[in-house]
């Protein structure tokens, strides 16, 4: 008995659509993926805090692999200090368009219209994540997640006051770490990848160290902490052998995560798929071995703007390649954007230069260019061979690497012209200052459930003092009457109801102060009954005495929920009937969207 017609072309074309899905999964598979992207951001490691280049004192393999398995630029620049070189790697522009101006206080703050490199790579069908330190801004719209990061764990402020499982925040939710910082940040990056092992992914690790306070676990200090350093300072300046000592320990502990990263790379098969960059944010935050450059952390000499820049994509980039052409931190975007074949046509304008060409050809066309290093009011400018720096005066940095002989006389023309240059960029770029940046701070950003607003950010009056001249990782002490107060400039960016949070401790005679939470006609208004006065810490774990607030233990008391109109204003925390002489220690409001 023959089949219906129907039957057989029924057959037939479900035949043809299952051979038609088996030449697609075929050709899926012979479409290469987008290279995954893995950036590591050292803070505060100089030029010098490596043995790539030379430093004898310590060893990182892990990160000189990179070097020896990609390519390395011998004179590359970042910004002197933290948050303006951050602003750059972002966005591919100077950070002095974007908003930057300043390290703490809403001055590190970068605008949220610019563009970041993670809002590109999402568009282009990456995961982002971000584990570490971001310093461009805590509040949304400002905070990571919104500035193209689907995933962030870390602490947005400048430095941090406790490197051993301090408290931190999670996709804005506060959150305690586990162990040692790096390694716990680095613990959070190996898990985002394997999670998106099977997707393109960008891998944002800017680490907190070797930043201050010089924290580091026994297995690295007990290398170093009786160690004869062989290399010193090279110059007038003292340098203190117990800081450094402390440095290098965290740099070492930054190449055994180094080294982790590389081999979870290898054990998910990623290795020759994935871009690694490794940098660091500004010059050696002390005296120590530099390569004989003049200047550290802060300054716009050399010795405080150049960092390593080593890039490896195996079977891509040659291994071992050295590039003595300039290059900078705002090349970084758009020499990515190349690298993965990203649009480029809606993207803003950009200072830095796409530098594949230098990585990829033996002899690319390349032509001259200035690199400008600002920072509090000083402005150097790099050629390929000189430095004119914030004084007019001029190096021919090839044959004087440390800055010592003036030759502006000798070249008066060439220095008219690169101090017109200078004149020009900053005309153009109109770096902001106190005066000029009259941003609040934001809260209750429509798409953001979390907003904090720390002591770093607030405004004492009445007795009440900071922790610390360092605002960073202030509390706010000292309270001892009434008339006292606390105050933010804010903007509440949309009207809602939120809960609050208030991470505080307060000495048993004291508790029973009354609190009273306010900006404009919406008040809260509580009492705080709970005693908690723990020690100040940090000190136990400090290598060398530090310079910032020691921390304490802060716990969160639900203070209740508010109802926020839009609009600008200040907010303010009052304390009524004092139970005892003073009021309590103030860390950080916490405010969480309900409605």
């Amino acid at each position: 008995m023959k089949k219906p017609t129907a039957y057989i072309v029924l057959v037939i074309v479900l035949l043809l659509l299952a051979c038609a899905e088996k030449r697609k999964e075929e050709a899926d598979d012979t479409i290469p993926r987008k290279p995954n992207i893995v950036l590591i951001l050292a803070d505060d490691q100089g030029w010098g805090d490596l043995s790539y280049h030379g430093n004898t004192n310590l060893r990182t393999p892990n990160i000189d692999s990179l070097a020896f398995n990609g390519v390395s630029f011998e004179h590359f620049f970042v910004q002197p200090v933290c948050s303006p070189t951050r602003a750059e790697l972002l966005t591919g522009r100077y950070y002095t368009r974007t908003g930057v101006h300043w390290v703490s206080e809403g001055g590190e703050r970068m605008n949220p219209e610019e563009r970041t490199i993670a809002e590109i790579l999402r568009e282009n069908g990456y995961k982002t994540g971000a584990f570490g330190k971001w310093h461009n801004g805590m509040q949304p719209p400002y905070h990571p997640n919104s500035q193209g990061f689907d995933t962030y764990y870390g602490f947005a402020s400048g430095h941090w006051g406790n490197y051993f499982s301090p408290l931190l925040e999670q996709n804005g939710k506060l959150v305690k770490g586990d162990g040692f910082l790096t390694d716990d940040l680095t613990n959070k990056g190996l898990a985002f990848m394997e999670a998106h092992q099977d997707e393109s992914f960008f891998l944002f690790l800017p680490y907190n160290t070797p930043h201050s306070p010089m924290q580091v676990p026994d297995t690295y200090w007990d290398r170093f902490k009786n160690k004869e350093l062989e290399q010193r300072y090279h110059g007038d300046e003292i340098e203190d052998l117990n800081f450094t000592r402390a440095a290098l320990a965290m740099v070492e502990n930054i190449d055994y995560n180094v080294g982790r990263v590389s081999a979870k790379l290898k054990e998910l098969g990623l290795e020759e798929n994935t871009i690694v960059i490794y940098l660091s944010d500004n010059g050696p935050n002390g005296w120590r071995y530099n390569g004989g450059m003049r200047g550290k952390k802060g300054s716009t000499d050399d010795g405080g703007v150049r960092s390593p820049f080593f890039v490896q994509w195996k079977t891509v980039l040659p291994a071992g390649k050295k590039i003595p052409e300039i290059a900078g931190s705002i090349d970084l975007v758009p020499t990515l954007m190349n690298l993965i074949g990203a649009e480029t046509s809606s993207q803003p304008a950009m200072d830095g230069r796409d530098l594949s060409p230098l990585m990829r050809e033996a002899n690319p066309t390349w032509n001259d260019r200035f690199i400008y290093n600002h920072w509090n009011g000083h402005t150097s400018i790099r050629s390929q061979r000189y430095r004119l720096d914030n004084e007019n005066r001029l190096y021919d940095i090839i044959n004087d690497p440390g800055q010592i002989h003036d030759i502006s006389k000798d070249y008066p023309q060439l220095t008219d012209s690169l101090m017109q240059a200078k004149a020009n960029w900053l005309k153009e770029t109109s770096p902001l200052t106190w005066e000029t940046d009259q941003r609040p701070f934001t809260l209750g950003h429509p798409e953001a459930h979390y907003t904090q607003l720390p002591a770093r950010d607030g405004i004492p009056h009445g007795h009440i003092k900071r922790s610390n001249k360092y605002p960073n990782n202030t509390f706010f002490t000292n309270w001892k009457s009434e008339k006292d107060s606390i105050t933010w400039d804010v903007e509440v960016l949309a009207d809602g109801e939120f809960e609050v949070l208030l991470y505080y401790t307060c000495k048993p005679e004291n508790a029973g102060v009354g609190l009273l939470l306010s900006h404009g006609e919406s008040k809260l208004a509580t009492r705080l009954r709970q005693a908690h006065d723990p020690p100040l810490t940090g000190m136990e774990n400090d290598r060398v005495p530090r310079m910032e607030s020691y921390v304490k233990d802060f716990k969160p008391f639900r203070m209740g929920t508010i109802r926020l109109r839009k609009g600008k204003g200040p907010l303010s925390l009052k304390a009524l009937a004092f139970s005892g002489e003073e009021a309590i220690d103030v860390r950080l409001l916490q405010f969480r969207k309900i409605k």
